[in-house]
């Protein structure tokens, strides 16, 4: 059973498969960070001051200890307030839209590439055109031309 599992892990798919979900999270947290850091307060400028994290709907009371403010969404739901949060969903899905977005291009050039690859190695295995008929004639004299010229 062991050697079988060894040579489970030790199939390219595996390592593959591991090597992308590494990367996966790390482009997710670049993502994440284009989207919070970049593209959002664009957003929030364009729209003067638009900022989504900061719309929710309180669902409960705030805990009477709570000293920070009614509208900070992080702090609120830090301190355990039951909150309808659609302005963070909001910057969710658009972290996604965003994703999505760069893994289509990324995708859509590796096959733009493996594509040109594919034609360039196709035809790079197709015979030779033909030789144009008076580079054949001229062959032909030139052998025969070495034929005569041979001692016998």
């Amino acid at each position: 059973m062991l050697k079988e599992f060894r040579t489970f892990i030790a199939r390219g798919n595996v390592l593959d498969l591991a090597v992308g979900v590494i990367i996966g999270a790390a482009f997710g947290t670049i993502t994440k960070s284009l989207t919070d850091d970049i593209i959002m307060p664009v957003v929030g400028w364009i729209f003067g001051g638009f900022d989504f994290s900061s719309y929710f709907i309180r669902l409960g009371e705030i805990p009477a200890g709570y000293t920070g403010s009614a509208s900070d969404y992080a702090a609120l739901k830090a301190a355990g307030v039951p909150l309808f949060g659609f302005g963070q969903f909001i910057t969710v899905a658009i972290n996604f839209l965003i994703l999505a977005f760069i893994v289509f291009l990324l995708v859509r050039s590796v096959n733009k590439l493996l594509a040109k690859v594919e034609k360039e190695k196709a035809e790079g295995t197709a015979e030779p055109a033909a030789d144009p008929a008076d580079v054949v004639l001229l062959r032909e004299i030139r052998d025969e031309l070495k034929k005569r010229n041979e001692p016998v």
